[in-house]
C-alpha cells in the first residue's frame, strides 16, 4: 500500500484462515523527500512524465517486495497471490467520476512471477460506486460477528468503518487525514519537517476551537453517505484560503494545533451523526495512530459518549499494516472470483470482484 499521504510503501505479509488474519511480517519504506514531493506534484505532470513516474514506482516497488521477501527468507513460490493498490494521484467520485492509481504491477508480477492484482477501484466505479473506502470489506471480515465496533483509518484521508453483529456493514470517508497537518508541517518549516512527529507541534500550540467549528460547516460533513475524499481536497490550497496569514514558523504550533483538533473533530462529526446504536469502541489505524496529540484528541471528544478509543496496536497489529493486509485479502478472493468490497460502503449497484489480475509467466 503506498497511502494519499506519499511517504513510503507499506508491505505485510499475511496469512488468512477462515476469518482470522495473521500479519507476518510488516515493514514500511519510506521515500526520498525528492520522490515524495514529485508523487504528491504527479496531478499536474504532462502524460510522458506521469507514464515515466508509473513505471518508476514499479520497478521501486518490485525492488522492495524483493528486498522484504529476501529478509524474511519467503519464498516467492510460496505467496499464493500479491495485492497492490497503487498510488493514487487522482481521486473524483461520483456522477462522471473517475480515479487513477499508477505503479506499474507488472514489474511485481515480472519479479516474483507470482499472480498480482491491481487497479482495485475502477471497477467499483463501474458499478456506480465511489471507489472508496475499501478498508470496511476487512473491518466485515475481522469484526463483522462480534459487537458493534467503529474503525477508523487516518492516512492521509481519514475514513471510518461500522461493523459487528447485526450491524449492516458501512463506511465512508471522514475528512482530512494526515493531510493538512503534513502539508502544513512542510510549509511552515520551509521543507525540513516532513509530518509534526509524535504532534510536537501541536502539542506546543493553542488550537483555535472557533476555527474548528467554522471548517466543520463544509457541506462535505453535511452530506450523508457513501462519500469520498481525494487528498487535494485538503491541501495547499485549502490552507492558503483558510489560513493565509498563519502560514509562518511562528504561528506553526498554533496552526498545527488547530488542525489537528479539526481532524479528531471530523472523527468524532462522522462516529456521532452515523454510529449504530451501542457502539462503544473506536479502533484507530493508519499514520494517524502514531500521532499521539490526534489519538487524544479524539479520545477526549468521544469520551463523554463512553466510547473508548485505541489503537489497533494494542489488538496486535501494527497501525501501518491493515491498508496492506487489507489489499492482500482483496487480492486473494479476486483470485479466486469472488466478491471483495461493500457496496453499503461504496454505494456500488451490488457486489463485484475488483482489481485486474496479471497472471505469472507459464
Amino acid at each position: 500500500m503506498s497511502g494519499t499521504s506519499a511517504d513510503g510503501l507499506a508491505l505485510a505479509l499475511c496469512s488468512f484462515s477462515g476469518r482470522r488474519l495473521e500479519v507476518l511480517g510488516f515493514r514500511d519504506y519510506p521515500y526520498a523527500a525528492a520522490l515524495r514531493a514529485r508523487i504528491l506534484a504527479a496531478k499536474d505532470l504532462a502524460a510522458p512524465e506521469l507514464s515515466a513516474l508509473n513505471f518508476e514506482l514499479g520497478r521501486l516497488w518490485a525492488g522492495m517486495v524483493r528486498d522484504f521477501c529476501s529478509a524474511r527468507r519467503v519464498r516467492y513460490r510460496d505467496i499464493a497471490v500479491i495485492g497492490s493498490h497503487g498510488q493514487t494521484v487522482w481521486h473524483s467520485p461520483g456522477r462522471g467520476g473517475h480515479t487513477l492509481q499508477i505503479g506499474e504491477a507488472s514489474f511485481i508480477a515480472e519479479e516474483t512471477g507470482r499472480p498480482v492484482v491491481c487497479d482495485f477501484r475502477p471497477a467499483d466505479m463501474a458499478a456506480g460506486g465511489e471507489g472508496a473506502p475499501l478498508v470496511p470489506f476487512l473491518d466485515e471480515y475481522l469484526y463483522g460477528g462480534g459487537k458493534p465496533t467503529a474503525l477508523q483509518n487516518i492516512g492521509g484521508v481519514g475514513n471510518i468503518s461500522f461493523v459487528g453483529r447485526g450491524v449492516r456493514t458501512r463506511g465512508f470517508d471522514t475528512g482530512p487525514g494526515n493531510s493538512l497537518m503534513d502539508t502544513a508541517a512542510v510549509l511552515v518549516s520551509r521543507g525540513l519537517l516532513a509530518f509534526d512527529r509524535d504532534g510536537a507541534l501541536a502539542a506546543a500550540g493553542r488550537p483555535d476551537e472557533g476555527k474548528v467549528r467554522e471548517l466543520l460547516k463544509a457541506p462535505f460533513f453535511r452530506r450523508r453517505p457513501p462519500k469520498s475524499l481525494d487528498r487535494s481536497e485538503y491541501a495547499l490550497a485549502f490552507l492558503k484560503k483558510r489560513f493565509g496569514r498563519r502560514l509562518d514558523r511562528r504561528g506553526a504550533p498554533d496552526l498545527l494545533a488547530t488542525l489537528n483538533l479539526f481532524t479528531a473533530a471530523s472523527v468524532k462529526e462522522a462516529f456521532a451523526r452515523f454510529a449504530p446504536r451501542g457502539t462503544a469502541e473506536l479502533i484507530v489505524s493508519g499514520g494517524g495512530a502514531l500521532n499521539p496529540v490526534l489519538l487524544a484528541n479524539i479520545s477526549r471528544l468521544l469520551a463523554p459518549a463512553g466510547v473508548r478509543t485505541r489503537s489497533a496496536a494494542e489488538l496486535g497489529m501494527h497501525p501501518l499494516a491493515k491498508e496492506p493486509a487489507c489489499f492482500a485479502l482483496l487480492a486473494l478472493l479476486a483470485l479466486k472470483g469472488r466478491p471483495n468490497h461493500c457496496p453499503a460502503a461504496t454505494g456500488a449497484r451490488g457486489r463485484r470482484v475488483l482489481g485486474k489480475l496479471l497472471r505469472p509467466a507459464p
